[in-house]
């Protein structure tokens, strides 16, 4: 298959879907993470309207849908509306499996509710970020290595969970967006 993986820095599910032996180029207006098929530009330009493509998975920026972002909306309804209209121009590309990964946010109530939310605890990750999932054409991603909730109060303060709990920094949005490698092996694995 040929694959678009939309707003993609790290090149981690375009490789996944490489090492399965499909043709997967990544996209992102930043330069990739890791060596690669990656195209350096805007993805509303690199989609076209989907017929180029038997998958596209994108990862849009969430700054603007997110509901951890909720106390902001007010101030950027500008910027929560070009967002909004990114998240639809993918989803209504003509491709006939497209998946698109997001937090928790409006785009439930202002498109629809997801059709899967998944946790990196599940494909084998001691972390907890809950994750939406819209899908066309393709099925909910089934967990590979859930791991049981130790009885020690990992989950609960003893130990910071993953990408949520990184400080402030310049990158940490960047480093929050990548996909947990267990996710990106079973999109490869499952949808591939």
């Amino acid at each position: 298959m040929k694959i678009l993986v939309g707003c993609e820095k790290s090149g981690r599910v375009r490789d996944a879907f490489i090492k399965k032996g499909h043709v997967a180029w990544s996209c992102d207006i930043l330069d990739t993470d890791t060596p690669g098929p990656h195209i350096k530009g805007y993805l509303e330009d690199v989609i076209g309207n989907g017929r180029d493509w038997d998958m596209i998975i994108a990862f849009p920026p969430c700054t603007h849908l997110a509901v951890s972002g909720a106390r902001y909306f007010a101030q950027k309804r500008e910027e929560q509306e070009y967002a909004v209209r990114f998240f639809m121009m993918i989803m209504q590309r003509d491709c006939p499996k497209i998946g698109i990964e997001n937090p928790v946010g409006i785009m439930s109530t202002r498109y629809r509710k997801p059709d899967q939310i998944i946790q990196p605890w599940m494909f084998g990750h001691p972390e907890s970020k809950k994750t939406c999932l819209w899908l066309r054409g393709l099925p909910l991603l089934v967990p590979t290595n859930i791991l049981e909730k130790p009885d020690c109060g990992y989950w609960e303060n003893q130990t910071p969970s993953g990408q949520n709990k990184l400080g402030p920094s310049p990158d940490r949005a960047m480093l929050r967006g990548i996909t947990y490698q267990g996710i990106a092996d079973a999109m490869a694995d499952q949808w591939g």
